[in-house]
């Protein structure tokens, strides 16, 4: 299994119904604050590539800003179609860091 690493310290997070772009090495990550709840997800949307992290917080959920694809941030599941599903990870606080498992 892999392991946590830092991804951003804590006062970096987005606030509330917010998502942000982080780079970790080659990959990008979106990570939402969804109620209360940071929730990390691969920044490029399964249907076309969008770049989830620029999209809105709607309903719990994150919708994608170029065709409007809805992802569940914990679980991946999309909206419509079903069969869809965005990668997500693993976010803990330990301390002043926010540290992924990718």
């Amino acid at each position: 299994m892999a392991e946590f690493v830092k991804l951003a310290a804590k006062s970096e997070m987005p606030a509330e119904g917010e998502a942000k772009e982080f780079l970790l090495g080659w990959n990008a990550v979106c990570v939402a604050r969804i109620n209360g709840e940071l929730c990390a997800a691969n920044n490029e949307c399964v249907h076309q590539g969008g770049p989830l992290a620029d999209g809105t917080i709607e309903g719990g959920k994150i919708v994608c800003p170029w065709h409007g694809w809805e992802f569940d941030l914990k679980s991946g599941q999309a909206t419509y179609p079903s069969s869809a599903k965005a990668t997500v990870y693993p976010l803990k606080v330990e301390g002043e860091d926010v540290l992924i498992q990718m």
